[in-house]
């Protein structure tokens, strides 16, 4: 009996706008400075929401969506802008978290002797 393999699709898994932010925000915190990963993420979230009805919320073409939310376009940063906003999600800003190296304290014999 052959094994019957099919392609995953993360689309079928973005049933709610609950599903589509918290998709959104795993991969702002995984992504680090790949845009282009960021761009397919958005992507996927279009693809579930209905691409022709972002194109008409947007104001750009159909396949200018396809292309630039595939991963392998450049967007600008105004065309994610009304990508996110017509998608209903929103971007948020945080401190990064930087570890900062611990300052190890000397005990008071350890002073003299330095």
């Amino acid at each position: 009996m052959a094994l019957k393999l099919s392609k995953w699709d993360v689309v079928e898994y973005l049933k709610t706008d609950d599903d589509m932010a918290l998709y959104l925000e795993a991969a702002m915190e995984e992504a680090g400075d790949d845009a282009p990963f960021i761009a397919k993420v958005l992507g996927d979230i279009a693809r579930a929401k209905g691409m022709t009805q972002l194109a008409r919320d947007t104001g750009i073409g159909r396949e200018s969506l396809y292309k630039a939310l595939s991963g392998q376009g450049n967007p600008s940063f105004a065309t994610i802008l009304k990508v996110v906003h017509a998608l209903g999600v929103r971007l948020h800003a945080a401190p990064a978290v930087v570890e900062k190296p611990r300052r190890t304290r000397k005990k008071a014999g350890e002073l003299a002797a330095a």
